[in-house]
């Protein structure tokens, strides 16, 4: 990069072990639309849930739509260090676990690093969880995460847009989880926009 010329935007975005992986191909395809660098990490549970429910995305059809691909072990990779530039994290879907370990500030692999690191650098990071009911020892963890700065967001969709299809029922969640990056994902269809 040549001095003045400004890198793209660059997220992390963590894949967890809960289910909720169908959410993933249009979020990472609505960034690489609009250019923004992503850095995939899967973890081991993941790639579990993603063998175990098996009609959902795989492993390579992810990585296809990411720029940077990083081991969940390697925490030597680029994204351990607060020194690397990121525009913040994005965990999508964020297990109890995963969300237990960001909450209390352990850092044992890749995804809970940089989630840690992007903590502590004060960039933007959100937890999108999707698992119900919430036990009191989640509930602690999700304040936990909130008061540490965290965003923490459920994968629901809303229906006043009128979903006919279930691919539109995911497109909200990717729609709103990316409106906390400041980023706008075409065909999404907001509240009252118009003016009404």
């Amino acid at each position: 990069m040549t001095p003045g010329e400004q890198r793209p935007l660059r997220l992390v975005v963590g894949v967890s072990g809960g289910s909720g992986m169908p959410y993933l191909p249009g979020t990472l395809s609505a960034l690489r639309d609009l250019g923004v660098e992503t850095h995939l990490i899967l973890s081991s549970g993941a790639k579990r849930v993603m063998a175990a429910e098996g009609t959902g995305p795989q492993p390579a059809d992810l990585t296809a739509l990411a720029s940077v691909v990083h081991e969940d072990r390697d925490l030597a990779a680029s994204v351990a260090s607060g020194s690397y530039r990121t525009d913040g994290m994005l965990l999508l879907p964020c297990s109890a676990g995963t969300l237990a370990k960001v909450a209390q500030g352990f850092t044992d692999t890749l995804i809970t690093r940089a989630a840690h690191v992007t903590l502590k650098e004060r960039r933007r990071l959100v937890l999108v969880v999707r698992e119900d009911p919430f036990p009191r020892p989640m509930l602690t963890n999700l304040l936990a995460a909130h008061d540490a700065g965290a965003t923490v967001m459920t994968a629901s969709p809303g229906f006043y847009h009128a979903p006919e299809n279930v691919a539109d029922l995911l497109h909200f969640v990717t729609a709103r989880v990316l409106d906390q990056f400041g980023l706008d994902v075409p065909g999404f269809r907001r509240w009252r926009e118009d003016g009404a």
